[in-house]
């Protein structure tokens, strides 16, 4: 979002606006989105880790900036003058009143989507300090979890998909295929294994119907804490993994 505002054309005009029209729309669901995690989050055991105040603050702090880069398009969107006609009539020379006001706009334009690129920026480096606190608070504290025990091969194959790049394709004839982004082929056994204790999950469906797997934040932190178990066979333990209020952690 920071780079597509920074690119920006501060051009006035209908094209402009529909553009801003877009621009705000998205800013605004990512807004209610990191609001929705901040509500989870202070609903689960999270706020009883060590550390987890800081991130609390980071959260919040990228929705008050990602509110203030929606309200900076809105304002560029009152900034930028459309060509509709005045109530007196159009002047004599028209094409002159649209010139003027273009260049009177353009100074402002460009302020407003300069500050509303920065609020972004700084919204979106907020989240990445926020997502990388948890996961060191919850690393640093791992009474508060409860992750499964993996076996060699499964952990194996969460380092094969940790990278990203892993493809799962389901043919309308014959079983179905998993690659990971190195082109190791993987096997479906230890795969639905950590499929179905939510340590992996796709992440986009194509047109074609292959699915990009890439591990949750649970499967990190089993990267994270575990060794790999010496039995390729042993199954996957049943103790969930940690939950976040009423939901998976993901």
């Amino acid at each position: 979002m920071h780079t597509t505002v920074n690119a920006l054309e501060t051009r006035p005009g209908s094209e402009l606006l529909q553009r801003l029209a877009k621009l705000i729309g998205t800013t605004q669901v990512l807004v209610v989105r990191t609001l929705d995690r901040l509500a989870v989050l202070n609903a689960s055991q999270y706020p009883a880790v060590p550390g987890s105040h800081a991130c609390f603050k980071g959260l919040s702090g990228a929705v008050a900036t990602a509110s203030r880069a929606a309200y900076e398009l809105a304002e560029a969107t009152a900034n930028n003058p459309l060509d509709a006609t005045p109530a007196d009539g159009p002047p004599a020379d028209e094409a002159a009143r649209r010139r003027a006001q273009h260049s009177e706009a353009g100074p402002l334009l460009a302020e407003r989507l300069s500050t509303a690129a920065h609020h972004l920026d700084l919204s979106a480096t907020l989240c990445h300090y926020a997502a990388f606190g948890i996961a060191r608070d919850l690393k640093n504290h791992p009474e508060h979890l409860s992750l499964p025990q993996v076996s060699a091969a499964q952990y194996k194959m969460l380092e094969k998909i940790a990278p990203g790049g892993t493809r799962r394709y389901t043919p309308i004839r014959g079983s179905e295929t998993i690659i990971a982004g190195d082109g190791t082929r993987l096997h479906p056994t230890p795969f639905n294994a950590l499929r179905k204790h939510r340590l992996i999950r796709p992440s986009h469906v194509s047109a074609l119907g292959d699915r990009n797997i890439e591990i949750t934040a649970a499967g990190q932190l089993v990267l994270d804490l575990q060794t790999p178990a010496r039995d390729l066979t042993a199954p996957l333990g049943k103790t969930p993994i940690p939950r976040v209020g009423s939901r998976r952690l993901r």
